[in-house]
């Protein structure tokens, strides 16, 4: 191979997938857009990892980082993402050296000469990567292959119910009233937390925490809180069960007032700048200061275009992969091993991995994405043996299926039908007092 894998993003998986490559000879380049590598996981610095430094480090990174002096951080403890950028990533990225590119952003990819659209000597031609620097400049790059490690960071899911923004939603984001991200400080006032994943959790511990002053009301889609605090002590990820019963207590002690079967509608703001949320069945949560919509994460693929890929067209993931991940069946856990097999597309040499290749799919490990490219670096290097050869064992979560029928109250998946749940009002008041929790 003449030509370099390129792969887009500087973040953990993309990191991991340039050490793999680099460990098996082959040349590879890494687009960052950021500033620095692992600038997305910045972004979310203040927030704790429930996976420990042992399940944080890529085997071939590790084996790249030892001989420059490199210290593995104690395996005990759980990182923040500031720290898993500057004892890791940063190191890593250095490690790596003229192989990583910052402030390079990739904006598309195609076959030379050929659209979509072209089957005459499609097979034959190279990939083309568009790349467009910080300063503006555009570049044309060949690349033996592509990985596409960019992540879901920068895509947030809205508010809204139907998967669109809702009515009054943009405007509230433009005024400072609506953020998709984990907040660094409690803001004060009402603020409203939608979601049912581990964000919105480490929402909840850190605003019952932190500040006195602040009144949390939590909107749910599901009908129930179902199995939303996670499986608990059962989870093989103790601060990831830990992060549940927090939020589970924070709840029951009265700090969280909590409305299910809510699917938002509409944003609207009042004189004073406050917003009412209107449900799709016309309920209210009004007198809200700020909302915190933490509603996933969803995969950017306006740049792969030109590219003839499989995806699900529910989860916007790997066609093979999709039936492996599913959320209405799988917990993290139960989630099988899979590689290279599962995340090849049509277009050759083309691959999803990281967090893009769960699409719409919650509760990625990064465990999970150092296997795929060490799976994706064998089948770049031709040995194909290592490429089938998939051995991973994710942590259970302790929760026995996925996230259950829609309506219902979370519970179900492969552990059977849920019952069908009206929709609950749940209002406790007295403020709680938990330690954070860990996302």
């Amino acid at each position: 191979m003449t030509d370099p894998v390129v792969v887009a993003g500087g973040g953990p998986v993309g990191l991991a997938a340039a050490a793999e490559l680099a460990e098996r000879g082959l040349e590879v380049v890494v687009y960052e857009r950021g500033a620095k590598a692992g600038a997305a996981v910045a972004e979310w610095g203040h927030v704790r990892l429930f996976s420990a430094w042992p399940e944080l480090v890529a085997p071939a990174a590790r084996r790249l980082l030892e001989p420059t002096g490199w210290t593995p951080p104690p395996p005990d403890v759980y990182p923040t993402g500031a720290e898993w950028v500057r004892d890791y990533l940063a190191p890593l990225a250095a490690a790596l050296r003229d192989r990583v590119r910052t402030g390079v952003e990739v904006v598309g990819a195609a076959r030379t000469g050929r659209d979509r659209m072209v089957d005459d000597g499609r097979d034959s031609q190279p990939l083309t990567v568009h790349v467009r620097h910080a300063d503006g400049r555009e570049e044309r790059v060949r690349a033996g292959g592509l990985v596409d490690a960019s992540g879901t960071w920068t895509a947030p899911n809205p508010l809204g119910g139907d998967g669109l923004p809702a009515l009054g939603e943009r405007a509230a984001a433009a005024a400072g009233r609506l953020t998709y991200r984990i907040p660094r400080t409690a803001p004060g006032g009402h603020v409203v937390v939608a979601g049912s994943g581990h964000s919105a959790l480490t929402a909840l511990v850190s605003l019952t925490r932190h500040n006195s002053d602040t009144t949390v009301t939590w909107i749910l889609r599901r009908g129930g809180i179902g199995d939303t605090f996670g499986g608990g002590d059962a989870d093989e990820l103790p601060a990831r069960g830990r992060l549940g019963r927090q939020a589970r207590a924070a709840v029951e002690a009265g700090g969280v007032r909590v409305v299910t079967g809510f699917r938002t509608a509409a944003v609207e703001a009042g004189a004073d700048g406050r917003l009412t949320l209107t449900s799709e069945d016309g309920r209210t949560v009004d007198a809200v200061d700020h909302v915190v919509a933490l509603t996933g994460l969803r995969p950017d693929l306006s740049w792969l275009s030109e590219l003839r890929l499989e995806l699900d067209p529910a989860l916007q993931a790997p066609t093979r992969l999709a039936p492996l991940i599913d959320p209405n069946v799988h917990s993290c856990g139960s989630v099988p091993p899979h590689g290279v097999r599962e995340l090849a597309h049509p277009e050759s040499g083309v691959y999803l991995a990281g967090m893009k290749s769960y699409g719409r799919a919650p509760t990625f490990l990064a465990l999970t994405g150092y296997e795929q490219v060490r799976s994706i670096a064998a089948a770049f290097a031709g040995d194909h043996a290592a490429a089938e050869r998939v051995e991973l064992v994710l942590p259970e979560s302790g929760v026995c299926g996925g996230s259950g029928g829609f309506d219902g109250d979370g519970a179900g998946g492969c552990c059977g039908a849920a019952a069908t749940a009206e929709p609950e009002l749940l209002q406790l008041s007295s403020p709680a007092r938990v330690p954070s929790g860990r996302s």
